[in-house]
């Protein structure tokens, strides 16, 4: 267990990140997604040994020396045969982790978590009580509304100062977000908590309770209305700032980049930014081949490892149901 569980556990993690890009240069290109899962993984080893040893003694009457024959020999077999079961995602579960928005809820939980909201926000969020993400889906680029970087920024420093609690609460079924406001403060922290409540228009007096809601614009003052796109969405964005060969784009196999490597603003930059080469690259965080060319990020980019991350985090937030059921495996027992 000490060696396989870390093995494996490596295995599932690299496989799980080199999917995840796979498909993200995918979809750049018009391809469809497709994702397989790792249910299960089962050990089963086997080790056998043989021990022989044979002899042959003979005596000649006319001869003084006795002639004998005699040998041994030994074999050993060990075999490490792991059954393991993959399951495409497809039908409904499909839709429900890449097509359906992931919940607002879930989303502040990862900011409460100690994430920072700035770069959560940026990822998953179309729109904040009606002010606009930068976005590039659709091949035209939407340029964020310019309320929406401030009002990052001034929620990322609330976040530091310890100035905004989130807890869940629990509504018939379900369960409702609820975002607390501290009113303490120094002067900075008390311009950011006024910059937010103006720009979101909400009334968010000292400790002040803000309902979480998913939708475009919010119905009262006391509610924050988040618009969240779905994995889909997010994997698209990301697929926009893809460094690809200019050849690619001059044979109208994609089309440009609408994410610059060195645009003037950072935040118009790649999400996770993703270098193209012929070569195979050496030293990177994960890299694929797709058709003639590999596509890889590198290991030294600390800021596209973490939100290679969150992509791991927003998927599993974005399984919830039922989960299939597996197939039946017979393993047999010697």
């Amino acid at each position: 267990m000490p060696r396989d569980r870390v093995d494996y556990v490596t295995g599932i993690a690299e496989s799980w990140k080199e999917q995840t890009l796979l498909n993200i240069v995918r979809m750049r290109y018009g391809d469809a997604p497709t994702f397989v899962d790792v249910s299960s993984v089962i050990s089963a080893y086997a080790l056998q040994g043989q021990l022989s040893a044979s002899g042959n003694f003979s005596s000649n009457l006319t001869s003084t020396i006795p002639s004998s024959i005699g040998s041994v020999g030994g074999a050993a077999t060990y075999l490490d045969r792991p059954t393991i079961t993959y399951t495409p995602l497809m039908g409904e579960r499909f839709a429900r982790s890449l097509l359906q928005p992931i919940p607002p809820s879930a989303i502040f939980e990862l900011i409460q978590a100690g994430y920072p909201a700035d770069r959560i926000l940026q990822v998953t969020a179309r729109a904040i009580n009606g002010i606009y993400n930068r976005s590039s889906i659709g091949g035209q680029t939407r340029q964020a509304d310019p309320e929406f970087y401030p009002l990052l920024d001034a929620l990322r420093r609330l976040q530091a100062s310890g100035a905004i609690a989130l807890r869940l609460e629990k509504r018939g079924d379900g369960e409702v977000g609820r975002l607390i406001i501290s009113a303490e403060a120094t002067a900075d922290v008390e311009a950011d908590r006024r910059y937010v409540q103006n720009a979101l228009h909400i009334k968010a007096e000292k400790n002040a309770e803000l309902t979480i809601t998913f939708g475009a614009l919010q119905k009262s003052e006391n509610e924050i209305a988040l618009l969240s796109r779905s994995m889909m969405e997010i994997l698209l964005e990301l697929a926009n700032g893809i460094e690809v060969p200019a050849a690619h784009i001059a044979e109208g196999r994609t089309n440009p980049s609408t994410r610059i490597a060195d645009a003037s603003d950072l935040r118009d930059r790649p999400l996770v930014r993703i270098q193209s080469s012929v070569d195979e690259p050496g030293g990177s965080f994960a890299a694929v081949r797709y058709r003639d060319t590999w596509y890889w990020i590198g290991d030294d980019d600390l800021a596209s490892k973490r939100v290679v991350t969150f992509l791991m985090m927003f998927f599993s937030l974005a399984e919830t149901g039922i989960a299939p059921q597996a197939p039946v495996l017979t393993i047999p027992a010697n």
